[in-house]
């Protein structure tokens, strides 16, 4: 029996897995919970969760190698590691940035840009097959500008300043209490109540589950502004431009940061992230912006593309490892 290698997409909202043979033909798949660990608890669960299940049926001795793809890499190798070890696997995953995976997993061009908007929110700009510079992608509290989580915040501020009056009316006032309370919430011509009800439930949510559960807003703010909503559509394309100015600094428009060498372009631009890959009027507004200024390319399997990686890693220079490339990314789509 041949080698195989893991791939391992770890976002803010769920995990994914696959194993594959040195050919790029997938042997297992597994997914599980996000693995962020700004966003997330204790990764190494869900981490573990994919491996395992990826893993059902085959020999975890034949594992030649794996590739983590996850946000803050540097931190991330610990929890990766250990994930590995208590899934029966030897020897040590490398771990990457979750940008980088999610370029290879749409093309297998070694340079180009990518851009993220899911949970969290980032652009990079790739080299060699390496991230060589970054913009945002700092965090909920910091950053992120233009992600589910930014949405959702905004979402719910937008809700509150309408019901105390701060904001302009807005169908995300019923939309929110629907979304965070159920149908047992207050009505809007009680507002102080709701108000109430809405911030004690939202403090509490983030306390239980992190700021990941604010992304959970993302889709009702956007549902709001396709139906014509203005202090929706107003979030909405807020959001974009934040997220074209991310591209823009990635495929070489921006100001070189200090230190770092300017980045020219070159190379396609990655849509990763369930905002820019689903139907959303989001994806529409920066589509439509950015189709304008690079070659589009929407994101495939980012889990396949870790794998990828992983056989590259085995294999150098070697023309087995490109096929194996292309046949993954033939392979990658939706989960469902």
């Amino acid at each position: 029996m041949g080698a195989l290698f893991v791939g391992v997409d770890g976002g803010g909202t769920s995990t994914r897995c696959v194993v594959v043979t040195a050919s790029g033909e997938i042997a297992g798949r597994g997914r599980a919970g996000g693995a962020n660990a700004i966003s997330v608890p204790d990764p190494v669960v869900n981490l573990r969760a994919a491996l395992l299940g990826a893993l059902e049926g085959l020999d975890p001795a034949r594992v030649a190698g794996g590739v983590f793809g996850l946000a803050g890499s540097a931190r991330a190798a610990e929890p990766a590691e250990r994930a590995w070890r208590e899934a029966g696997l030897a020897g040590r995953p490398a771990v990457v940035a979750d940008v980088l995976v999610a370029f290879t997993g749409a093309t297998d061009q070694p340079d180009g840009a990518v851009l993220v908007a899911g949970t969290g929110a980032i652009g990079a700009r790739v080299r060699d097959r390496r991230v060589v510079r970054r913009a945002d992608g700092l965090g909920w509290l910091l950053g992120d500008e233009g992600s589910g989580v930014w949405l959702g915040r905004r979402a719910a501020a937008a809700a509150l300043h309408a019901i105390d009056g701060r904001g302009a009316p807005t169908v995300l006032v019923a939309r929110v209490a629907e979304a965070v309370l159920g149908t047992g919430a207050p009505g809007e011509d009680d507002g102080p109540a709701l108000t109430q009800a809405l911030v004690a439930a939202v403090y509490a949510r983030v306390a239980e589950s992190g700021p990941a559960w604010l992304g959970t807003l993302a889709p009702v703010v956007d549902a709001a502004a396709r139906e014509g909503d203005e202090v929706a559509r107003g979030i909405v394309a807020e959001a974009a431009r934040r997220l074209c100015r991310t591209a823009g600094v990635v495929v070489g428009e921006g100001t070189p940061a200090r230190g770092v060498r300017a980045e020219g372009g070159g190379g396609p631009l990655v849509l990763a992230g369930s905002l820019l890959t689903e139907p959303t009027e989001l994806a529409h507004l920066v589509r439509a912006e950015l189709g304008r200024r690079a070659v589009l390319m929407r994101a495939g399997d980012n889990a396949a593309g870790a794998a990828a990686l992983a056989v590259r890693s085995a294999l150098p220079g070697d023309p087995r490892a490109d096929e194996a490339h292309r046949v993954l990314i033939e392979q990658g789509g939706p989960w469902g």
